[in-house]
């Protein structure tokens, strides 16, 4: 009987001994959790965002000299053209250049939030009843280049508002780098709005990829860029928009597009080849905005450039490395073009920091172009059976002591008859066609019949 007992009390103390050492280990694990687990810190209160360009105040007593002014053209992100009376520009327009900021480029080569930056002040003061331009001081002030004038730029949206200032209004929103911020009348509230645009993590300082700008191999740019230095170009893959104008009939159509800042429209041809097919063609329609990318070359049979090695991936329509289809519905330009000014004209952009000058027909290559009151004196038509051009004709026409030649694609009438010289020779006639290089000579090309009206 004891020994049972005595059994069962050492079996009892076992079972005691083994329970105090199990909630001994979870205890022991309970304060390793505990000790691990991350600390709960206070969190900082949220900054408070503040409009800097409303909290400034245009003091119209200072000094400085200021115009009230209307838009003339918008060039990009931090320059844009006013209308203003004779007396603060002979010219009747300033152009100018914001102060304090730099926004990407969309002129030139394309950069990222270049485009957004531009759109950004286009939409602003699109809707503006009022714009008055600031300068730094009691004059106007030119930049480096001499041409722009640096300004403050003050709008309003409606007659019993306030103006705001925006070259601060684009810092704040995290479309520009600072220029010169702090070195200025402004320069307290400028550095204020840029650090409130990195701190937010707006575009510029988002860490983040510009939802309007293509990324991919090639190098993004304006007809403008290409155009103005098109031998550095070579043999790279460039990208650009512009308008569809004409199809060549040989596998090539020419697009344009528009540059504010020089008043000149930029084209180039663009040759497809065999490579485009079904949807890649259609995105070359005429009429087309489209987004071309392809090589630069340079053509040896015809002396000129063009851009070639389009690409089409339907199933990948959004591929970077696509041509694309930005929007319908639109027209060649057909500029308004004296004779004299296409033979003998020159013109002087500016391209970057300098300036190019150039015969006026150089510049415009590639683009539409209306003449009226051509006198065709001559015409050659030619006759090869063998040839595609078998029947095309090559007009001599003078205009004002100036001789322009006017190179026409196979004519047809209304009836699908081949139209011949006798339908053009000695009479007065408008054309409207595209620039073009033949034989060391600047012409025109007409496509169709519709776009030579006998007078």
């Amino acid at each position: 009987m004891r020994i049972r007992q005595l059994i069962r009390m050492t079996g009892m103390k076992r079972f005691s001994v083994l329970l105090i050492l199990f909630c001994l280990f979870l205890t022991a694990c309970g304060n390793g959790s505990v000790s691990t687990e991350p600390q709960a810190t206070p969190t900082a209160a949220p900054v408070e965002s503040v409009d800097y360009a409303a909290s400034l105040k245009l003091d119209m007593t200072t000094d400085t000299a200021k115009q009230e002014v209307t838009v003339k053209s918008f060039i990009d992100g931090d320059t844009v053209h006013f209308n203003v009376p004779s007396d603060v520009m002979e010219s009747g327009v300033l152009k100018a250049r914001f102060l304090a900021i730099n926004t990407p480029e969309s002129t030139g080569k394309i950069e990222e939030y270049g485009k957004a930056a531009a759109a950004f002040t286009k939409e602003k003061l699109s809707n503006a009843v009022s714009i008055i331009v600031e300068s730094e001081t009691s004059t106007w002030n030119p930049d480096s280049t001499g041409g722009r004038y640096l300004s403050w730029i003050w709008y309003k949206t409606a007659a019993d508002s306030e103006y705001r200032n925006l070259n601060i209004e684009i810092l704040q929103n995290g479309l520009a780098l600072a220029n010169s911020a702090a070195g200025n009348r402004y320069g307290e509230t400028c550095v204020a709005a840029l650090n409130q645009a990195k701190r937010e993590m707006l575009n510029l300082y988002s860490g983040k990829k510009d939802p309007g700008f293509y990324y991919g191999e090639a190098i993004e740019l304006t007809l403008k860029e290409l155009r103005c230095n098109i031998e550095s170009y070579s043999g790279m893959k460039v990208a650009f928009s512009g308008i569809i104008t004409a199809n060549s009939g040989t596998q090539g159509v020419y697009i344009e597009d528009f540059d504010a800042e020089s008043g000149l429209y930029y084209g180039m041809y663009i040759y497809y080849g065999h490579g485009l097919n079904g949807a890649g063609l259609d995105v070359l329609t005429v009429g087309n905005e489209a987004r071309i990318v392809g090589t630069v070359q340079y053509y040896e049979g015809g002396g000129t450039w063009q851009v070639s090695g389009l690409t089409y991936r339907m199933m990948q329509p959004d591929d970077p490395g696509n041509i694309q289809k930005l929007s319908g519905g639109h027209s060649a330009s057909y500029v308004l073009t004296d004779a004299s000014t296409f033979v003998n004209g020159e013109v002087n952009v500016e391209n970057g920091e300098s300036f190019v000058t150039a015969p006026y027909a150089a510049m415009i290559l590639g683009t539409s172009v209306e003449m009226q009151n051509l006198k065709v004196t001559d015409i050659y038509t030619t006759d090869n059976e063998d040839s595609s051009s078998n029947g095309a004709m090559t007009l001599t026409c003078e205009a004002d002591g100036a001789v322009v030649t006017v190179r026409t694609a196979v004519l047809l009438d209304k009836n699908g008859k081949r139209i011949t010289e006798e339908a053009y020779l000695g009479k007065t006639i408008d054309v409207k066609g595209i620039v073009d290089f033949y034989n060391g000579d600047y012409q025109i090309k007409v496509f169709a019949a519709d776009n030579i009206t006998i007078k």
